[in-house]
Protein backbone atom coordinates (compact mmCIF):
# COMPACT_ATOMS: atom_id res chain seq x y z
CA UNK A 1 0.00 0.00 0.00
CA UNK A 2 1.06 3.61 -0.55
CA UNK A 3 1.02 6.32 2.09
CA UNK A 4 -1.67 8.91 1.42
CA UNK A 5 -0.32 12.41 1.01
CA UNK A 6 2.95 11.41 -0.67
CA UNK A 7 3.93 14.55 -2.59
CA UNK A 8 5.79 12.71 -5.33
CA UNK A 9 2.78 10.51 -6.10
CA UNK A 10 0.31 13.41 -5.88
CA UNK A 11 2.42 15.54 -8.23
CA UNK A 12 2.64 12.65 -10.69
CA UNK A 13 -1.13 12.19 -10.53
CA UNK A 14 -1.86 15.89 -11.15
CA UNK A 15 0.56 15.85 -14.08
CA UNK A 16 -1.82 13.65 -16.05
CA UNK A 17 -4.08 16.71 -16.20
CA UNK A 18 -1.14 18.55 -17.79
CA UNK A 19 -0.78 15.70 -20.30
CA UNK A 20 -4.40 15.04 -21.30
CA UNK A 21 -5.93 18.54 -21.15
CA UNK A 22 -4.51 19.33 -24.57
CA UNK A 23 -7.28 17.13 -25.99
CA UNK A 24 -10.27 19.12 -24.66
CA UNK A 25 -8.59 22.44 -25.49
CA UNK A 26 -6.95 21.87 -28.89
CA UNK A 27 -9.24 19.14 -30.24
CA UNK A 28 -12.69 19.81 -28.79
CA UNK A 29 -12.54 23.55 -28.07
CA UNK A 30 -10.08 25.53 -30.18
CA UNK A 31 -8.33 24.32 -33.33
CA UNK A 32 -10.22 21.24 -34.49
CA UNK A 33 -13.76 22.76 -34.29
CA UNK A 34 -12.63 25.70 -36.46
CA UNK A 35 -10.86 23.33 -38.85
CA UNK A 36 -13.98 21.13 -38.96
CA UNK A 37 -16.26 24.14 -39.52
CA UNK A 38 -14.04 25.36 -42.36
CA UNK A 39 -13.66 22.07 -44.25
CA UNK A 40 -17.33 21.09 -43.92
CA UNK A 41 -18.67 24.45 -45.10
CA UNK A 42 -19.00 24.80 -48.87
CA UNK A 43 -19.06 27.95 -50.99
CA UNK A 44 -22.19 28.52 -53.09
CA UNK A 45 -22.90 30.78 -56.02
CA UNK A 46 -23.43 34.42 -55.14
CA UNK A 47 -21.06 34.36 -52.17
CA UNK A 48 -23.34 32.24 -50.01
CA UNK A 49 -22.24 29.22 -48.00
CA UNK A 50 -23.80 25.91 -46.97
CA UNK A 51 -23.16 24.03 -43.72
CA UNK A 52 -24.96 20.87 -44.87
CA UNK A 53 -23.00 17.62 -45.15
CA UNK A 54 -23.72 14.11 -46.39
CA UNK A 55 -23.25 11.33 -43.86
CA UNK A 56 -24.17 7.74 -44.72
CA UNK A 57 -26.83 9.01 -47.13
CA UNK A 58 -28.32 11.56 -44.71
CA UNK A 59 -28.09 15.32 -45.14
CA UNK A 60 -27.66 17.33 -41.93
CA UNK A 61 -25.87 20.38 -40.56
CA UNK A 62 -22.17 20.01 -39.82
CA UNK A 63 -22.58 21.11 -36.19
CA UNK A 64 -25.52 18.74 -35.70
CA UNK A 65 -23.36 15.84 -36.94
CA UNK A 66 -20.57 16.92 -34.59
CA UNK A 67 -23.01 16.93 -31.65
CA UNK A 68 -24.34 13.48 -32.50
CA UNK A 69 -20.88 11.88 -32.93
CA UNK A 70 -19.77 13.22 -29.55
CA UNK A 71 -23.00 12.03 -27.97
CA UNK A 72 -22.33 8.52 -29.34
CA UNK A 73 -18.80 8.58 -27.90
CA UNK A 74 -20.11 9.39 -24.44
CA UNK A 75 -22.71 6.66 -24.78
CA UNK A 76 -19.97 4.12 -25.55
CA UNK A 77 -17.93 5.21 -22.51
CA UNK A 78 -21.05 5.03 -20.36
CA UNK A 79 -21.61 1.44 -21.44
CA UNK A 80 -17.99 0.29 -21.07
CA UNK A 81 -16.67 2.06 -17.99
CA UNK A 82 -18.81 0.41 -15.27
CA UNK A 83 -17.80 -3.09 -16.32
CA UNK A 84 -14.15 -2.20 -16.92
CA UNK A 85 -13.94 -0.34 -13.61
CA UNK A 86 -15.33 -3.39 -11.82
CA UNK A 87 -12.59 -5.50 -13.39
CA UNK A 88 -10.00 -2.84 -12.53
CA UNK A 89 -11.10 -2.81 -8.88
CA UNK A 90 -11.13 -6.59 -8.67
CA UNK A 91 -7.63 -6.89 -10.14
CA UNK A 92 -6.47 -3.50 -8.74
CA UNK A 93 -5.16 -2.73 -12.20
CA UNK A 94 -6.33 0.83 -12.74
CA UNK A 95 -3.07 2.09 -14.22
CA UNK A 96 -3.20 -0.40 -17.11
CA UNK A 97 -6.74 0.69 -18.01
CA UNK A 98 -5.68 4.34 -17.70
CA UNK A 99 -2.82 3.71 -20.12
CA UNK A 100 -5.00 1.86 -22.64
CA UNK A 101 -7.57 4.65 -22.93
CA UNK A 102 -4.83 7.29 -22.92
CA UNK A 103 -3.09 5.68 -25.90
CA UNK A 104 -6.41 5.09 -27.70
CA UNK A 105 -7.26 8.78 -27.38
CA UNK A 106 -3.82 10.05 -28.34
CA UNK A 107 -3.45 7.79 -31.38
CA UNK A 108 -6.94 8.82 -32.53
CA UNK A 109 -5.91 12.47 -32.29
CA UNK A 110 -2.93 11.69 -34.52
CA UNK A 111 -5.33 9.98 -36.97
CA UNK A 112 -7.19 13.30 -37.37
CA UNK A 113 -4.23 14.33 -39.54
CA UNK A 114 -5.88 12.26 -42.28
CA UNK A 115 -9.32 13.93 -41.90
CA UNK A 116 -10.95 14.13 -45.33
CA UNK A 117 -14.33 15.76 -45.85
CA UNK A 118 -14.84 13.61 -48.96
CA UNK A 119 -14.76 10.52 -46.75
CA UNK A 120 -16.63 11.98 -43.80
CA UNK A 121 -18.00 8.66 -42.58
CA UNK A 122 -14.47 7.35 -41.89
CA UNK A 123 -13.05 10.72 -40.91
CA UNK A 124 -15.46 11.05 -38.00
CA UNK A 125 -14.24 7.71 -36.57
CA UNK A 126 -11.08 9.15 -34.96
CA UNK A 127 -13.24 12.00 -33.61
CA UNK A 128 -15.36 9.33 -31.92
CA UNK A 129 -12.43 7.22 -30.65
CA UNK A 130 -10.43 10.21 -29.37
CA UNK A 131 -13.39 11.16 -27.22
CA UNK A 132 -13.79 7.57 -25.98
CA UNK A 133 -10.10 7.47 -25.10
CA UNK A 134 -10.05 10.76 -23.23
CA UNK A 135 -13.21 10.24 -21.20
CA UNK A 136 -12.51 6.56 -20.64
CA UNK A 137 -9.12 7.35 -19.10
CA UNK A 138 -10.68 9.81 -16.66
CA UNK A 139 -12.72 7.04 -15.02
CA UNK A 140 -9.53 5.40 -13.77
CA UNK A 141 -7.58 8.63 -13.28
CA UNK A 142 -10.20 10.18 -11.01
CA UNK A 143 -10.46 6.95 -9.00
CA UNK A 144 -6.90 7.46 -7.74
CA UNK A 145 -7.76 10.69 -5.87
CA UNK A 146 -9.17 9.09 -2.67
CA UNK A 147 -6.30 6.56 -2.70
CA UNK A 148 -3.38 8.99 -2.86
CA UNK A 149 -4.67 11.96 -0.81
CA UNK A 150 -6.44 12.53 2.51
CA UNK A 151 -9.99 13.88 2.36
CA UNK A 152 -8.84 17.29 3.61
CA UNK A 153 -6.46 17.49 0.62
CA UNK A 154 -8.97 16.56 -2.08
CA UNK A 155 -10.18 20.07 -2.96
CA UNK A 156 -6.65 21.47 -3.22
CA UNK A 157 -5.21 18.47 -5.09
CA UNK A 158 -8.13 18.42 -7.54
CA UNK A 159 -7.74 22.17 -8.12
CA UNK A 160 -3.99 21.73 -8.71
CA UNK A 161 -4.69 19.06 -11.33
CA UNK A 162 -7.11 21.26 -13.24
CA UNK A 163 -4.79 24.28 -12.94
CA UNK A 164 -1.88 22.31 -14.42
CA UNK A 165 -4.20 21.15 -17.19
CA UNK A 166 -5.21 24.70 -18.06
CA UNK A 167 -1.58 25.87 -18.08
CA UNK A 168 -0.14 22.95 -20.06
CA UNK A 169 -2.86 22.91 -22.69
CA UNK A 170 -2.60 26.69 -23.14
CA UNK A 171 1.15 26.38 -23.75
CA UNK A 172 0.65 23.81 -26.52
CA UNK A 173 -2.20 25.84 -28.03
CA UNK A 174 -0.05 28.96 -28.16
CA UNK A 175 2.85 27.01 -29.72
CA UNK A 176 0.52 25.66 -32.40
CA UNK A 177 -1.00 29.07 -33.08
CA UNK A 178 2.44 30.66 -33.49
CA UNK A 179 3.43 27.93 -35.95
CA UNK A 180 0.13 28.07 -37.85
CA UNK A 181 -0.24 31.86 -38.05
CA UNK A 182 3.41 32.87 -38.08
CA UNK A 183 5.06 30.08 -40.04
CA UNK A 184 2.15 28.73 -42.13
CA UNK A 185 2.26 25.29 -40.53
CA UNK A 186 -0.62 23.12 -41.82
CA UNK A 187 -3.37 22.93 -39.19
CA UNK A 188 -3.34 19.13 -39.27
CA UNK A 189 0.13 19.05 -37.67
CA UNK A 190 -1.42 20.42 -34.48
CA UNK A 191 -3.39 17.17 -34.12
CA UNK A 192 -0.11 15.24 -34.19
CA UNK A 193 1.31 17.55 -31.52
CA UNK A 194 -1.61 16.69 -29.21
CA UNK A 195 -0.87 12.98 -29.56
CA UNK A 196 2.84 13.44 -28.82
CA UNK A 197 2.20 15.76 -25.85
CA UNK A 198 -0.47 13.51 -24.35
CA UNK A 199 1.58 10.30 -24.62
CA UNK A 200 4.89 11.94 -23.74
CA UNK A 201 3.94 13.76 -20.54
CA UNK A 202 1.69 10.94 -19.31
CA UNK A 203 4.84 8.86 -18.84
CA UNK A 204 5.65 10.99 -15.78
CA UNK A 205 2.35 9.90 -14.27
CA UNK A 206 2.89 6.24 -15.12
CA UNK A 207 6.40 6.26 -13.65
CA UNK A 208 5.29 7.22 -10.13
CA UNK A 209 1.62 6.24 -9.94
CA UNK A 210 1.19 2.82 -8.28
CA UNK A 211 -0.68 0.09 -10.12
CA UNK A 212 -1.66 -2.32 -7.38
CA UNK A 213 -2.42 -0.03 -4.44
CA UNK A 214 -4.05 -2.68 -2.25
CA UNK A 215 -1.82 -5.56 -3.38
CA UNK A 216 -4.78 -7.57 -4.63
CA UNK A 217 -4.25 -11.06 -6.06
CA UNK A 218 -7.20 -11.73 -8.37
CA UNK A 219 -8.49 -15.24 -8.78
CA UNK A 220 -11.00 -16.57 -11.28
CA UNK A 221 -12.49 -15.03 -14.41
CA UNK A 222 -12.04 -11.24 -14.34
CA UNK A 223 -15.13 -10.50 -16.44
CA UNK A 224 -17.47 -12.29 -14.01
CA UNK A 225 -15.69 -10.95 -10.95
CA UNK A 226 -15.75 -7.44 -12.39
CA UNK A 227 -19.49 -7.63 -12.87
CA UNK A 228 -19.94 -8.82 -9.28
CA UNK A 229 -17.75 -5.96 -8.08
CA UNK A 230 -20.07 -3.55 -9.84
CA UNK A 231 -23.16 -5.16 -8.32
CA UNK A 232 -21.63 -4.87 -4.87
CA UNK A 233 -21.02 -1.14 -5.32
CA UNK A 234 -24.55 -0.64 -6.68
CA UNK A 235 -26.03 -2.24 -3.56
CA UNK A 236 -23.93 0.03 -1.36
CA UNK A 237 -24.88 3.10 -3.35
CA UNK A 238 -28.60 2.55 -2.79
CA UNK A 239 -28.13 3.09 0.95
CA UNK A 240 -25.86 6.15 0.75
CA UNK A 241 -28.29 9.08 0.74
CA UNK A 242 -25.69 11.86 0.53
CA UNK A 243 -23.97 10.20 -2.41
CA UNK A 244 -27.23 9.47 -4.25
CA UNK A 245 -28.58 12.99 -3.97
CA UNK A 246 -25.28 14.57 -4.90
CA UNK A 247 -25.02 12.34 -7.97
CA UNK A 248 -28.58 13.30 -8.99
CA UNK A 249 -27.63 16.97 -8.94
CA UNK A 250 -24.29 16.36 -10.65
CA UNK A 251 -25.99 14.34 -13.37
CA UNK A 252 -28.20 17.26 -14.36
CA UNK A 253 -25.88 20.23 -14.01
CA UNK A 254 -23.01 18.43 -15.78
CA UNK A 255 -25.29 18.23 -18.84
CA UNK A 256 -24.99 22.00 -19.02
CA UNK A 257 -21.30 22.37 -18.08
CA UNK A 258 -19.95 19.79 -20.51
CA UNK A 259 -22.23 20.84 -23.38
CA UNK A 260 -21.05 24.44 -23.02
CA UNK A 261 -17.43 23.27 -23.21
CA UNK A 262 -18.20 21.08 -26.20
CA UNK A 263 -20.22 23.52 -28.29
CA UNK A 264 -19.10 27.01 -27.20
CA UNK A 265 -16.62 27.50 -30.05
CA UNK A 266 -19.09 26.43 -32.73
CA UNK A 267 -21.77 28.64 -31.13
CA UNK A 268 -19.47 31.66 -31.24
CA UNK A 269 -18.46 30.95 -34.84
CA UNK A 270 -22.08 30.89 -35.98
CA UNK A 271 -23.90 33.30 -33.68
CA UNK A 272 -21.41 36.13 -32.98
CA UNK A 273 -20.83 38.89 -35.54
CA UNK A 274 -17.04 39.00 -35.76
CA UNK A 275 -17.00 41.61 -38.53
CA UNK A 276 -13.92 42.13 -40.70
CA UNK A 277 -11.52 40.87 -38.01
CA UNK A 278 -12.71 37.33 -38.60
CA UNK A 279 -13.86 34.67 -36.18
CA UNK A 280 -10.61 32.72 -35.85
CA UNK A 281 -8.63 35.37 -33.98
CA UNK A 282 -11.56 36.26 -31.77
CA UNK A 283 -12.27 32.65 -30.87
CA UNK A 284 -8.66 31.98 -29.97
CA UNK A 285 -8.58 35.06 -27.75
CA UNK A 286 -11.75 33.94 -25.98
CA UNK A 287 -10.41 30.40 -25.49
CA UNK A 288 -7.21 31.70 -23.90
CA UNK A 289 -9.24 34.03 -21.68
CA UNK A 290 -11.23 31.03 -20.46
CA UNK A 291 -8.11 28.93 -19.86
CA UNK A 292 -6.13 31.43 -17.80
CA UNK A 293 -9.06 32.68 -15.75
CA UNK A 294 -10.06 29.06 -15.05
CA UNK A 295 -6.76 28.60 -13.17
CA UNK A 296 -7.75 31.27 -10.67
CA UNK A 297 -11.32 29.97 -10.60
CA UNK A 298 -10.21 26.47 -9.61
CA UNK A 299 -8.16 27.76 -6.68
CA UNK A 300 -10.79 30.33 -5.65
CA UNK A 301 -13.55 27.75 -5.37
CA UNK A 302 -11.17 25.40 -3.55
CA UNK A 303 -10.65 28.18 -0.99
CA UNK A 304 -14.36 29.03 -0.93
CA UNK A 305 -15.28 25.40 -0.22
CA UNK A 306 -13.33 25.64 3.05
CA UNK A 307 -15.19 28.79 4.04
CA UNK A 308 -18.70 27.89 2.87
CA UNK A 309 -18.57 24.13 2.42
CA UNK A 310 -18.52 22.27 -0.89
CA UNK A 311 -22.26 22.27 -1.55
CA UNK A 312 -22.71 26.01 -1.08
CA UNK A 313 -19.64 26.72 -3.21
CA UNK A 314 -21.00 24.55 -6.04
CA UNK A 315 -24.43 26.18 -5.65
CA UNK A 316 -22.87 29.61 -6.16
CA UNK A 317 -21.15 28.41 -9.34
CA UNK A 318 -24.47 27.08 -10.67
CA UNK A 319 -26.17 30.43 -10.01
CA UNK A 320 -23.43 32.08 -12.05
CA UNK A 321 -23.94 29.48 -14.81
CA UNK A 322 -27.64 30.41 -14.92
CA UNK A 323 -26.65 34.05 -15.41
CA UNK A 324 -24.21 33.03 -18.16
CA UNK A 325 -26.97 31.23 -20.08
CA UNK A 326 -29.30 34.21 -19.85
CA UNK A 327 -26.55 36.55 -20.99
CA UNK A 328 -25.37 34.26 -23.80
CA UNK A 329 -28.77 34.36 -25.48
CA UNK A 330 -28.42 38.12 -25.98
CA UNK A 331 -24.78 38.37 -27.09
CA UNK A 332 -24.00 39.38 -30.66
CA UNK A 333 -20.70 41.27 -30.53
CA UNK A 334 -17.14 40.04 -29.87
CA UNK A 335 -16.77 42.19 -26.73
CA UNK A 336 -19.94 40.69 -25.25
CA UNK A 337 -18.61 37.22 -25.99
CA UNK A 338 -15.26 38.01 -24.35
CA UNK A 339 -17.05 39.08 -21.17
CA UNK A 340 -19.12 35.89 -21.13
CA UNK A 341 -15.97 33.84 -21.84
CA UNK A 342 -14.21 35.37 -18.84
CA UNK A 343 -17.10 34.48 -16.54
CA UNK A 344 -17.29 30.96 -18.03
CA UNK A 345 -13.59 30.47 -17.33
CA UNK A 346 -13.99 31.53 -13.71
CA UNK A 347 -16.81 29.10 -12.91
CA UNK A 348 -15.64 26.33 -15.24
CA UNK A 349 -12.44 25.76 -13.27
CA UNK A 350 -14.36 25.89 -10.00
CA UNK A 351 -17.25 23.58 -10.79
CA UNK A 352 -15.09 20.93 -12.49
CA UNK A 353 -12.55 20.80 -9.68
CA UNK A 354 -15.10 20.89 -6.85
CA UNK A 355 -17.39 18.31 -8.46
CA UNK A 356 -14.58 15.75 -8.52
CA UNK A 357 -13.23 16.49 -5.04
CA UNK A 358 -16.67 16.64 -3.42
CA UNK A 359 -17.54 13.21 -4.73
CA UNK A 360 -14.24 11.74 -3.55
CA UNK A 361 -14.73 13.22 -0.07
CA UNK A 362 -18.17 11.67 0.48
CA UNK A 363 -17.26 8.17 -0.68
CA UNK A 364 -17.53 5.48 2.01
CA UNK A 365 -14.47 3.60 3.26
CA UNK A 366 -13.80 1.24 0.34
CA UNK A 367 -11.19 -0.23 -1.98
CA UNK A 368 -13.61 -0.10 -4.94
CA UNK A 369 -12.77 3.44 -6.00
CA UNK A 370 -12.80 2.76 -9.75
CA UNK A 371 -16.27 1.21 -9.50
CA UNK A 372 -17.60 4.12 -7.45
CA UNK A 373 -16.06 6.64 -9.80
CA UNK A 374 -17.52 4.77 -12.76
CA UNK A 375 -20.98 5.79 -11.54
CA UNK A 376 -19.77 9.38 -11.31
CA UNK A 377 -18.32 9.22 -14.82
CA UNK A 378 -21.26 7.31 -16.31
CA UNK A 379 -23.68 9.95 -15.03
CA UNK A 380 -21.43 12.67 -16.43
CA UNK A 381 -21.23 10.96 -19.82
CA UNK A 382 -24.95 10.21 -20.00
CA UNK A 383 -25.51 13.83 -19.07
CA UNK A 384 -23.33 14.91 -21.97
CA UNK A 385 -25.21 12.54 -24.29
CA UNK A 386 -28.49 14.16 -23.30
CA UNK A 387 -26.98 17.66 -23.36
CA UNK A 388 -25.21 17.35 -26.72
CA UNK A 389 -28.14 15.54 -28.33
CA UNK A 390 -30.64 18.11 -27.00
CA UNK A 391 -28.41 20.94 -28.19
CA UNK A 392 -28.11 19.48 -31.68
CA UNK A 393 -31.79 18.52 -31.89
CA UNK A 394 -33.03 22.00 -30.88
CA UNK A 395 -30.73 23.57 -33.47
CA UNK A 396 -31.95 21.14 -36.13
CA UNK A 397 -35.61 21.86 -35.34
CA UNK A 398 -35.36 25.62 -34.79
CA UNK A 399 -32.54 26.38 -37.21
CA UNK A 400 -30.51 28.31 -34.59
CA UNK A 401 -27.94 27.31 -31.99
CA UNK A 402 -29.07 30.28 -29.91
CA UNK A 403 -32.35 28.53 -29.04
CA UNK A 404 -30.39 25.56 -27.65
CA UNK A 405 -29.31 27.77 -24.73
CA UNK A 406 -32.74 27.26 -23.15
CA UNK A 407 -31.93 23.58 -22.64
CA UNK A 408 -28.66 24.45 -20.89
CA UNK A 409 -30.44 26.97 -18.67
CA UNK A 410 -32.92 24.31 -17.61
CA UNK A 411 -30.11 21.86 -16.75
CA UNK A 412 -28.44 24.35 -14.40
CA UNK A 413 -31.68 25.33 -12.68
CA UNK A 414 -32.74 21.71 -12.06
CA UNK A 415 -29.22 20.75 -10.94
CA UNK A 416 -29.21 23.62 -8.44
CA UNK A 417 -32.63 22.55 -7.14
CA UNK A 418 -31.44 18.97 -6.54
CA UNK A 419 -28.26 20.24 -4.87
CA UNK A 420 -30.31 21.97 -2.18
CA UNK A 421 -31.53 18.56 -0.95
CA UNK A 422 -28.08 17.02 -0.38
CA UNK A 423 -27.89 16.18 3.37
CA UNK A 424 -25.09 17.57 5.54
CA UNK A 425 -21.87 15.58 5.54
CA UNK A 426 -18.86 16.19 7.76
CA UNK A 427 -16.31 15.98 4.94
CA UNK A 428 -17.91 18.76 2.86
CA UNK A 429 -19.02 21.18 5.59
CA UNK A 430 -17.36 24.62 5.99
CA UNK A 431 -14.34 24.75 8.31
CA UNK A 432 -16.18 26.78 10.95
CA UNK A 433 -18.92 24.12 11.29
CA UNK A 434 -16.72 21.89 13.43
CA UNK A 435 -16.57 24.56 16.12
CA UNK A 436 -20.34 24.68 16.57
Amino acid sequence: MIIKGNKEVINAWTFYDWANSVYPLVITTAIFPMFYEAVTTTELAGGNTSDLVQFWGFELKNTVLYSYVNALAFLIVSALSPLLSGIADYSDNKKRFLQFFCYLGAISCAALYFFDVNHLEWSMLPVLLASVGFWGSLVFYNAYLPEIAEAKQHDKVSAKGYALGYIGSSILLIINLVLIMGFDMPVKYSFLSVALWWIGFSQITYRYLPNNVYREKPKGYKFTKGWRELQKVWKQLKHLTVLKRYLASFFVYSMGVQTVMLMATLFAAKEVNWGTDGAKTGLIVSVLIIQFIAIGGAYFFSWLSKQWGNIRAIALSLLIWVGICVGAYFIYTPMEFYIIAAIVGFVMGGVQSLSRSTYSKILPETTDHASFFSFYDVLEKLGIVIGAFSYGLIEEISGSMRNSIFALLLFFVIGLFFLLFVPKHEAIRPKWAKYK
